[in-house]
């Protein structure tokens, strides 16, 4: 499967199994991302979406079914270390990441104990620091940085491990607009540059920056396609308990008003369809 990164096939997770609280997660997903894509995962609490998340980089094993990163079973403890190699997590809460006194040595953690000769593992904790732009932190503590740095910090860790996926569990939730902002932007700089990316979200603006969108609901995929496919079922959205992006909801008004006028879901594409409305209109006359 070469030109699969990740597949999911009929996968089943149930916690605390046999038990008074067994909680069905999971109801049989099958799933495939490939290499290159940028993937959002939607879907109200509950809908599976971190259980999902948790199992890509096999944090959780299935209770039925499998998943394989790059044609290995994360049942197989064999390969363990080269799926979390391949693919990289962060979590909604940075401090849950972070294990180190300063910033440098923080991101330097995990290829570090990979073994990554001194040389490359230099060159990658500096690459990671540029990208997400705490070089001028390197030096810090890292409990003395506002939560948007921590943040740009645990994404750092996660880069400089070099994986091919980067899995993103809300990871800008409990971050501030311009925090928020900043990871956005980052890791849409990441994707444009070759890294695959999933992006677990209850943020429909976030989600509508993805190429993909993926919604889950009680457990299985409802819905699967580009954003503008998946935000015109507007209906289907509401049964899962999600909305449209703040500007896809501002193009359904206008719609009303001009009919014709396109279903945008970013401000680009809203300021791109606005001029050409103006366009259109100063050519009738």
């Amino acid at each position: 499967m070469p030109d699969v990164l990740i597949r999911v096939e009929g996968l089943h997770f149930t916690y605390n199994p046999g038990s008074e609280r067994e909680v069905p997660a999971l109801r049989g997903i099958d799933l495939e991302i490939h290499p290159g894509e940028y993937a959002a995962i939607v879907g109200a609490n509950g809908s599976g979406k971190s259980t999902l998340a948790r199992h890509l980089n096999a944090l959780l094993l299935p209770t039925a079914g499998r998943v394989w990163v790059k044609g290995m079973d994360t049942r197989d403890h064999r390969h363990l270390r080269a799926i979390r190699q391949t693919v990289a997590m962060v979590f909604q809460n940075p401090e849950n990441q972070i294990v180190a006194t300063v910033v440098e040595e923080d991101v330097a953690f995990g290829p570090e104990n990979l073994g990554v000769p001194e040389a490359e593992l230099r060159a990658r904790v500096e690459w990671a620091m540029e990208v997400t732009g705490i070089t001028p932190l390197r030096a810090r503590s890292p409990y003395h940085l506002s939560g948007g740095q921590k943040q740009r910090l645990a994404l750092a860790g996660a880069l400089a491990m070099r994986p091919e996926l980067l899995v993103l569990d809300e990871a800008t939730a409990m971050l501030d607009p311009a925090g928020r902002r900043a990871v956005r932007e980052i890791v849409g700089r990441l994707h444009q540059q070759g890294m695959t990316v999933v992006a677990i979200t209850q943020s429909m603006e976030e989600a509508a920056e993805a190429s993909r969108v993926i919604a889950l609901g009680g457990g299985k995929v409802a819905l699967d396609g580009p954003p503008a496919q998946v935000f015109a079922d507007e209906d289907a959205l509401y049964r899962l308990g999600l909305d449209l992006p703040p500007v896809a909801r501002l193009s359904r008004k206008l719609q009303a008003r001009s009919p014709g006028f396109p279903l945008v879901l970013t401000p680009a594409a809203m300021v791109a369809a606005l001029k050409q409305q103006a366009l259109a209109r100063g050519g009738a006359r």
